[in-house]
């Protein structure tokens, strides 16, 4: 039996009321404006029509491939299938495209304890004091660089910081020596309350200004600048923490991972190390 071809018309207001939908079901700020700029995308992908069927939303998805990573490209697609539900056309969802998990880490990319050392000893070298104590505090304690809005002197003060995201609730651990320093330079800042990170103009840093004062760094460090962005001290502290436990369980409770799988990307090896693993089996005569 011949089902009907299902099409639909799109119109301009549907990506405002899609942007009020995903506000309405509680998605972060950040969802709703990467989901709202991957909408556009495809707008402009379709230039003048405004006519979907499902051959379009394939023919969307090959364009990407050409244009994008793999990755980019099933985010992008995560989008635009919530767009297709809220307009309640679900028959045209497409699939994401099946990508191989990675089981070495890129080493080249990631940033050593060595060089950890040498970023914050750069930070502090070129006077650049309260980026030495953020990348310090964010690399100690393993937060998102969105969780350091709530490192707040009310906060620091009873020794907890409490962050509530997407409906959960986690608690944020700070070593007594980070504490120390976190108040004294409240205190040598003339900082009576709220957020200790804060921008000149009083609002509170954001991984775009943060990464670009780290990136300020790979000279006076040595580092290479690929190597240098606000992520990487969240990998360091996961792969440090990991290698002095082997606790896993507790690690993706520590970093908020809902699946133990993201947990375990952090803890990828590096290919070297397999292959020396692979020398030691001895199995080629």
């Amino acid at each position: 039996m011949r089902r009907d071809k299902i099409m639909i018309t799109l119109e301009d207001q549907d990506i405002e009321q899609f942007r009020e939908y995903l506000f309405e079901r509680e998605n972060s700020s950040a969802t709703i404006v990467k989901y709202t700029a991957d909408i556009r995308t495809f707008y402009k992908f379709l230039q003048e029509g405004t006519t979907v069927e499902k051959s379009t939303v394939i023919n969307y998805k090959e364009w990407l491939l050409e244009h994008y990573a793999p990755a980019s490209v099933n985010s992008m697609l995560v989008a635009l299938n919530q767009f297709l539900m809220f307009l309640g056309a679900s028959e045209l969802k497409v699939r994401r495209i099946r990508v191989q998990k990675q089981m070495f880490s890129r080493q080249e990319k990631e940033l050593t304890r060595e060089e950890y050392n040498r970023l914050v000893k750069a930070a502090k070298d070129t006077g650049k004091y309260k980026l030495a104590l953020l990348i310090e505090t964010v690399c100690a304690t393993g937060i998102r660089i969105s969780e350091l809005s709530y490192f707040t002197l009310e906060a620091v003060k009873k020794g907890k910081i409490v962050v509530s995201n997407k409906g959960k609730v986690r608690q944020i651990l700070i070593p007594d020596t980070l504490r120390k320093k976190l108040l004294y330079f409240a205190q040598k800042e003339h900082i009576e309350k709220g957020v200790l990170f804060i921008t000149k103009n009083g609002k509170p840093k954001n991984r775009s200004n943060i990464w670009a004062e780290m990136k300020k760094l790979y000279k006076a460090s040595g580092i290479a600048p690929e190597k240098i962005f606000p992520h990487n001290l969240r990998h360091l502290f996961a792969r440090v923490y990991y290698q002095m436990t082997r606790d896993i369980v507790g690690l993706a409770d520590i970093l908020g991972h809902s699946s133990l799988d993201t947990t375990r990307i952090y803890m990828s090896s590096g290919s070297e190390i397999y292959k020396k693993r692979f020398e030691k089996m001895k199995l080629i005569n």
